[in-house]
């Protein structure tokens, strides 16, 4: 069987955003064997995506431990420069489908983007919305919790911990259970949102859960609060009610397909993603608006 290479290695959000094209790819080759390299960490998801057949655990911007013939067709699905697009040149694909500095478009949609590629390399129809995935074969945790996720991968992105707090006493008086999740580096974080909120010992699950126990949990709460985080996409996989709060980086680019999901950015451009403190555009967004959200979603009273 021909075998088709995709290079997707890097975050939890970039594999989510990135299942449109997958599933315009699989469209496109019926019949061939479609390969992810991605981390080994998100091997509980990708065995939930219907588009891929094996994985390749590859770390982000390391060499593909490809074996046997070269690929029928590499994609790269990782950006649009050279490190990426070297890694699969030396493979020696059959055919390499990739962006450059002339077809990238920077204000795009990251899912948008993706499917472009696809769609133009195989005209193949493409939906950029179709991220929904199967159900975990795991079950939840805690079915019908509130799940706050304060963490994010640089400070520019994290909303402050005392307001975060702010909204898990505020679900909590409603008499649902908060939890908060995150990695292990992000845990000091977590347990200082579930002190300052007075929430149980328990209620923390930062860096004692795995992604494929994460996405069950996030499949059968209520609501999920976070920022512009992989979670965010996880709650978007599987049309959980959410707040996503947005800076530095504006949801034309990253934000959620149609769903139970409200939005919430207050940015008149890109900032810097990359910022050692939270974005200008992120701390405009009050405790109170993302209550206010929460409340559009009216959460299931415990019995």
């Amino acid at each position: 069987m021909s075998r088709v290479l995709v290079y997707r290695a890097i975050g939890l959000g970039d594999l989510l955003t990135g299942v449109p094209a997958l599933r315009a790819l699989r469209r496109a080759l019926p019949g061939r064997q479609i390969v992810l390299a991605a981390p080994e960490a998100q091997r509980p998801l990708v065995e939930l995506i219907d588009a891929v057949d094996l994985l390749i655990p590859t770390e982000e911007l390391a060499p593909v431990a490809w074996s046997g013939p070269p690929p029928e067709v590499a994609i790269d699905l990782h950006g649009n420069g050279p490190a990426s697009r070297t890694l699969l040149e030396r493979l020696a694909p059959g055919r390499l489908v990739c962006f450059d500095r002339d077809t990238w478009d920077p204000g795009e949609h990251e899912r948008v983007r993706w499917c472009r590629l696809v769609a133009e390399a195989f005209a193949v129809p493409v939906d950029p919305d179709d991220v929904l995935l199967p159900p975990p074969p795991r079950t939840s945790p805690a079915p019908g919790a509130v799940v706050i996720h304060p963490g994010a991968a640089s400070e520019s992105r994290r909303w402050p911990a005392e307001r975060f707090a702010a909204v898990a006493r505020w679900v909590t008086e409603r008499g649902e259970r908060v939890l908060v999740t995150g990695s292990a580096a992000e845990r000091p974080l977590a347990e200082e949102v579930r002190r300052q909120a007075g929430l149980p010992a328990d209620a923390v699950l930062a860096g004692i859960t795995d992604l494929g126990s994460l996405a069950a949990l996030v499949a059968d709460a209520a609501l999920v609060v976070c920022g512009d985080t992989g979670l965010g996409h996880l709650a978007s996989a599987y049309r959980t009610p959410s707040v996503l709060l947005f800076g530095p980086t504006p949801p034309a680019r990253w934000g959620p397909p149609p769903g139970p999901h409200t939005v919430l950015w207050h940015g008149t451009g890109v900032g810097d993603p990359h910022a050692d403190r939270p974005d200008p555009a992120l701390l405009a967004i009050t405790v109170d608006e993302v209550l206010a959200a929460a409340s559009l979603r009216p959460l299931p009273q415990n019995s």
